[in-house]
């Protein structure tokens, strides 16, 4: 069942018609539900996808909050503790052996869909060129998921989740990441921070999301027109998703896109005038902020993982053929990290997700800021659930995944509304998500007037004519605007 959903088929607005004045003022003198006096409601009276149109909306004279869909968010309000005391404790245990039984699954998949390839896919058995290379394509994209497979299994390790040894965790994580030309340690690291802050606005390390500053900034737009602008051609959107999922994740490891940009507060001095995007901010130089200087040593070691599987390729493509090799390895390695950058896009980017600023971030709240989505046999088989129970992931992420499903279930009730999930479609509707959620979701911003705490939670907005409208803003925001502007145009300079 999903939880997470737009009123009817799809919430759109008439852009030139209705604004965020559509919805209930916020005001300071609103009454404003706090996490302590508000109980936990249960998912089916008041679900996420109990829904209402923005119409509805117009006579609540109090303060709420609302997502990109319309429907109202309460702050979450439960604690960790909660959620762990409501998950078996046999869903904690985590067994070495169980773990290499499924390397050694995936292995296998990866050695006989290569040998059955190279030995059957061959001009003697299969004379048609144009069929040749069709089933070859098929092969890439078949290694690809395997491949995600085994990323999936090193990320296990990275939380030590794959067994009770750190050892046996790390020695397995960094020999599958480095086949990957993954560097273990160092993403293991900023992984971690990622996890520690998830949905923060000041420290989360991937997918976050531009504020409508940034947003209006980059686009060349005034921020205070945002609300009444023109809506983006698909071709636009086609184009960013497909820079995205080429590539996302070498942008992201080599320069740390989608990351936060406040590397000036790195404790020890590392961060100063460095920013996203130099690639002096990346997951290879034990000089980067990303790092204190207790890790340096732990990211010369993930180096020296990503050098010997460059010199193993090295040497097949110099023994067998170039041409052979980007497709025994390039093109499937490219499919890997298309599934890498979708599945964590998706896991953190639908329009019913918050953002948080201040101090209105804790980590029962960041980490319900995440969503479950169904990839059918791939996602359950191949890539070992990593799309089905991410929620629970982000909440103890040391439970293995073979538990995981039955841990999702249990902290379920706990978390009432605030679990997400959208299973519609399976495998198609994943795919489809992802285009949804491109067009849905292109800024955050906090509700228009929103005071207090309220004014420290950012939705998703866009200028598609979906969902709610942005804010129109006052006249100290629209002054402010103009600064932003005026300060990044001197810079430009």
């Amino acid at each position: 069942m999903s939880t997470a959903l737009p009123p009817r088929a799809a919430l759109r607005r008439n852009i030139t018609d209705i604004t965020v004045d559509s919805v209930p003022s916020t005001s300071a003198s609103s009454t404003t539900s706090s996490p302590g006096d508000s109980p936990i409601a249960s998912a089916s009276s008041t679900s996420l996808s109990s829904l209402g149109s923005v119409e509805e909306f117009q006579q609540e004279p109090k303060q709420k909050l609302f997502d990109t869909y319309g429907n109202e968010f309460t702050l979450p309000d439960y604690t960790i503790k909660d959620i762990r005391d409501a998950i078996p404790k046999h869903c904690f245990e985590r067994s070495a052996v169980r773990g290499l039984s499924y390397v050694a699954r995936d292995i296998a998949c990866l050695a006989t869909t290569f040998y059955a390839f190279n030995t059957f896919c061959t001009p003697e058995y299969v004379p048609s060129y144009p069929l040749r290379a069709l089933l070859w394509t098929g092969y890439t994209f078949l290694q690809g998921l395997f491949g995600t497979g085994i990323w999936v299994i090193a990320h296990e390790c990275g939380h030590q989740s794959f067994s009770p040894s750190k050892t046996i965790n790390d020695t397995v994580g960094w020999i599958l990441h480095s086949a990957l030309l993954v560097p273990y340690f160092s993403w293991k690291i900023s992984h971690g921070k990622h996890h520690k802050a998830t949905g923060n606005m000041e420290r989360d390390m991937v997918f976050m999301p531009r504020t409508r500053e940034e947003h209006a900034t980059r686009m060349g737009y005034v921020m205070e027109e945002m609300h009444e602008l023109l809506e983006d051609t698909p071709l636009y959107t086609a184009t960013m998703l497909i820079g995205q999922q080429l590539v996302g994740w070498p942008y992201y490891i080599a320069a740390n896109v989608t990351g936060h940009n406040h590397h000036e507060k790195q404790i020890e001095g590392k961060g100063i005038g460095k920013r996203n995007g130099d690639f002096s901010v990346n997951h290879f130089l034990p000089s980067s902020p990303l790092y204190e200087r207790k890790d340096e040593h732990l990211i010369l070691l993930s180096d020296l993982g990503l050098l010997i599987t460059g010199c193993v390729l090295y040497l097949v493509g110099s023994t067998y053929g170039w041409m052979n090799l980007l497709v025994w390895y390039g093109f499937p390695y490219l499919w890997v990290n298309h599934w890498l950058v979708a599945i964590t896009f998706l896991q953190h980017t639908d329009p019913s997700l918050p953002h948080y600023t201040g101090e209105a971030w804790n980590f029962a709240r960041g980490a319900a800021a995440t969503i479950d989505r169904e990839f059918g046999f791939i996602g359950r088989q191949l890539l070992h659930g990593i799309i089905e129970t991410h929620v629970l992931h982000h909440y103890v992420s040391t439970i293995p995944f073979y538990h995981a499903d039955e841990a999702t279930e249990a902290i379920k009730p706990i978390m009432g509304q605030h679990y997400r999930s959208d299973t519609r479609g399976g495998s198609l509707g994943f795919i489809r998500a992802m285009w949804n959620s491109a067009r849905w979701c292109q800024w955050v911003e906090p509700m228009e007037n929103a005071k207090g705490e309220n004014a420290q939670v950012l939705f998703f907005r866009n200028r598609n004519g979906l969902g709610l409208a942005p804010a129109k803003l006052s006249a100290r925001g629209q002054e402010k605007s103009r600064r932003v502007v005026m300060v990044e145009a001197d810079d430009s300079e």
